[in-house]
């Protein structure tokens, strides 16, 4: 008796129908509906990560086009032409690999194929995967017959690598691009194939599955025929970590809660208990980065961040997006990406990993510029008034400024303007000041422009560009608004633009008296010395910090 071969669960498995197919419902839809209305291209390209169902969808698109009484969307999978393209062994659909029949010769050859009418079917289909492997002589000679093909001959291209495909040959398909399946969808399919095949298969262990898959169901099938042939009938998430070397989801999120409590020692010590257990380094780097990449999400959208996540994980997730503002959370992200693009060629990763956990945690503990003005807000001392300048607008209220005397300054009006509140400027202006001289100095050279309704709109000249991006930083807006707030009794937004019209005067020149010359006095210190000073003062308060002589 002939023994019955064993056909493995990404062969078995396949999708036969557009009802099968998993996760592309955008792709399926829309050759659904051109089958329906009769709006058939003669040449379609599928682009898409591997073990996304390139060429499944292909064979079930030529199936539904030959298929009896076809085209159809709900055709039989089991009549047999549709066994025969199924199967790869259609007279009228050729499956070409790319990779192998990349030559000149071999698109001549298919060039005077198309011209010969189909055996039994209605179109003749060539499914070229891996198109981008054609060179470009192949291209070229493609391109003519590929642009004005027989009515009898439909060409549906795959690739994993759209760039290198030429734009001439983009420019004669319509293009479908399938996306990576989610995992919580891989998981749910690979419970119910364990069902069928009476495989005991934990849930987390198929999440552990789908989550090593990286979106291709390919691999999450043929990971789960491996762990088979390993555990038998019972398959447990442990045995998915142990055998493709995955760390639970966990873990990596508890070595990112160390990372982010600064804890250096106990991140170092998760690390190397990973090590030590044979687990993939490379892999669970690119896991903690895509942990910190669902942490950044969570704080804008907890509902999409936490979708494919274990209750346990997205808990964890949840309090750490908490924990951290986005700004250093992007920069610790930034950092492990150059950590993982030096691991990939590196023989010592155990190192290199070591390195990035300690300059994330050091990344933690610097503080940047913004920071350190949000921090020190009204700590150093008010600036002084010596000058009060005001510019004319027509059919307005005069709009006065107040300004320190080092740096007194004219400024010409915008042509178009609304009635102002000059008090209301005046106020705004001596409280920032009073509270936040430093942000004070960036609204030295700002024209009030409208303070009416929910915006208040605040220009400046052209050339105070940098002011500008001081003033529309995130706490810095929102404190401004505050003010605005309390000032006006109802909640503003506030818009800073540059205008052009707007100018920065010459210094307003001394004019001598008549009283004998003064004692030579000191030279005056310059605005930028003096804000240098008040800065330095409020940091080393706010800090505790100690001046070292240079």
């Amino acid at each position: 008796m002939p023994a019955v071969s064993y056909q493995v669960f990404a062969r078995k498995y396949r999708p036969r129908t557009f009802a099968d197919v998993l996760g592309q419902d955008h792709v399926v839809r829309t050759l659904q509906n051109a089958i329906t209305q009769k709006r058939l291209a003669h040449a379609y390209l599928f682009v898409g990560p591997r073990g996304t169902g390139k060429t499944s969808t292909a064979r079930i698109f030529a199936k539904a086009l030959n298929c009896p009484g076809g085209p159809s969307v709900d055709f039989d999978p089991d009549d047999p032409i549709c066994v025969e393209i199924e199967k790869g062994i259609a007279l009228d659909v050729r499956e070409i690999d790319g990779a192998s029949n990349n030559g000149v010769d071999q698109v001549r050859d298919l060039r005077e194929e198309v011209k010969f009418a189909p055996a039994c079917c209605r179109y003749k289909i060539y499914y070229i995967d891996e198109v981008h492997m054609l060179s470009t002589a192949a291209f070229n000679a493609l391109l003519k017959t590929l642009e004005e093909p027989p009515e009898h001959v439909k060409f549906i291209f795959a690739t994993t690598e759209a760039h290198k495909i030429l734009p001439t040959i983009i420019s004669r398909c319509q293009r479908f691009d399938l996306r990576r399946i989610p995992a919580g969808l891989i998981a749910k399919h690979l419970l119910h194939i364990a069902s069928l095949e009476k495989i005991v298969l934990e849930e987390k262990a198929a999440y552990a599955i789908a989550k090593g898959a990286d979106g291709g169901m390919r691999d999450a099938q043929s990971m789960l025929d491996q762990l088979v042939a390993f555990c038998g009938g019972a398959i447990a998430e442990q045995d998915v970590l142990d055998i493709f070397g995955f760390t639970r989801g966990e873990t990596v999120a508890g070595l990112a809660r160390k990372i982010l409590q600064r804890d250096t020692v106990g991140a170092l010590q998760d690390l190397h208990a990973q090590a030590d257990a044979g687990k993939d380094l490379s892999r669970m780097l690119a896991d903690l980065i895509q942990h910190f990449r669902t942490v950044l999400v969570d704080q804008i959208d907890p509902a999409a961040a936490e979708e494919d996540l274990s209750p346990e994980v997205a808990a964890m997730t949840r309090a750490q997006a908490a924990m951290i503002s986005a700004e250093p959370l992007l920069r610790v992200m930034d950092g492990l990406a150059e950590v993982d693009a030096r691991m990939r060629w590196a023989g010592n990763k155990l190192l290199h990993f070591e390195i990035g956990v300690i300059q994330a945690v050091q990344t933690l503990g610097e503080v940047t510029l913004s920071e350190v003005m949000e921090a020190i807000g009204g700590g150093g001392a008010p600036v002084a008034r010596a000058a009060t300048i005001t510019a004319p607008r027509s059919g307005a209220a005069p709009v006065t400024k107040t300004v320190p005397p080092e740096v007194t300054k004219t400024v010409a009006a915008p042509a178009a303007s609304q009635p102002l509140a000059g008090d209301f400027w005046a106020q705004f202006i001596d409280r920032v000041q009073t509270e936040r001289p430093l942000i004070s100095h960036w609204l030295e050279a700002a024209v009030l422009v409208s303070d009416e309704g929910k915006h208040l709109k605040i220009a400046l000249p052209e050339s105070e560009s940098a002011a500008r991006e001081g003033l529309m930083r995130a706490p810095t807006r929102k404190y401004l608004e505050d003010v605005a707030q309390k000032l006006l009794g109802s909640g503003v937004l506030l818009d800073v633009t540059l205008d052009a019209s707007l100018k920065l005067p010459d210094p307003v020149p001394v004019v001598a008296s008549a009283a004998p010359a003064p004692e030579p006095a000191a030279p005056a210190k310059k605005k930028s010395d003096e804000m240098d000073d008040e800065l330095i003062r409020a940091t080393v308060e706010k800090f505790k910090a100690t001046l070292l002589a240079s």
